[in-house]
């Protein structure tokens, strides 16, 4: 009886604890169905007080969003993020892999000091550094520039990449890395070859942290840019305008914006929910 007793208590914990995951799940998840359905609202229903939940649904906020309304296309500024996304990404895992590596498996002198040197990078505000990065595109003739984005975004991520993928590799079972070395494989094969796959769930993890920062990135992109490198953040702001704020615009724009997104967590969850679980339990 005893044995059934604690079967029956586990289950109705779990039960409880799955309960309270839905709810929270779905408390995070309401403001996000409250866009979308504003995005589908007239201007004058979506700024009505209190919200009408029956109101009619229309088109017309997203026609505005593209250009259909006579306004400035969506499209260079969406394609600015991406490069600067994708770009500062892959930059970052090529830099960010051997040095983990370094710091994991083939560990330098004092690696513990070089990884909160890496840490302490984070804790400058970035609008402290704001002024010079300015000065310095200004004289450079880097302003309104994507690649001068890559390059920031890349050194803004690299610290955090270097942090959560030393925790990854640091998994992986030496005697493998030692075996291939034995082999006769030099660095490069070993991290392409072996390294790279075993480590994949953390990679995705690292990759997909990386790419929501950039795309989200609005300071630099905003001080730094203008017309050509504008992105996708920054477009999003043009619909604050001295007139008010368009509510059912800016939901529209602010989805369409998201679902880049959306869609890399989707696409790769099973590698992220790997990745983020490596070394959480020994």
């Amino acid at each position: 009886m005893s044995t059934i007793a604690v079967r029956v208590r586990g289950r109705r914990k779990g039960a409880g604890l799955g309960l309270v995951a839905w709810l929270l799940g779905i408390l995070f998840f309401l403001p996000i169905a409250w866009m979308a359905l504003t995005s589908f609202h007239s201007e004058a229903d979506a700024a009505t007080n209190p919200p009408s939940f029956g109101a009619a649904l229309t088109l017309d906020g997203y026609r505005e969003f593209f250009g259909a309304g006579g306004g400035a296309s969506p499209w260079p500024s969406l394609i600015n993020s991406m490069v600067a996304s994708v770009a500062s990404t892959l930059l970052v895992l090529l830099l960010a892999l051997p040095a983990a590596y370094a710091l994991s498996i083939n560990r330098v002198r004092k690696w513990t000091d070089v990884l909160f040197f890496f840490l302490s990078t984070k804790m400058l505000p970035v609008v402290a550094g704001l002024l010079p990065i300015y000065l310095f595109a200004r004289n450079t003739g880097m302003l309104d520039n994507i690649w001068l984005l890559v390059i920031l975004y890349t050194s803004m991520n690299l610290p955090i990449a270097v942090w959560m993928m030393q925790s990854f590799l640091a998994e992986i079972p030496v005697a493998v890395i030692e075996a291939a070395r034995v082999d006769g494989a030099r660095l490069p094969t070993v991290l392409a070859r072996i390294v790279a796959p075993m480590a994949l769930p953390g990679i995705a993890a690292t990759a997909l942290i990386c790419f929501i920062f950039s795309w989200n990135e609005l300071l630099f992109a905003r001080v730094l840019t203008g017309v050509v490198a504008e992105t996708a953040p920054v477009f999003l702001t043009g619909f604050i305008t001295s007139q008010g704020l368009f509510l059912a615009k800016v939901c529209a724009a602010s989805l369409v914006i998201s679902l880049p997104v959306l869609a890399a967590g989707f696409a790769a969850q099973d590698k992220l929910v790997q990745g983020l679980s490596l070394g959480a339990v020994k």
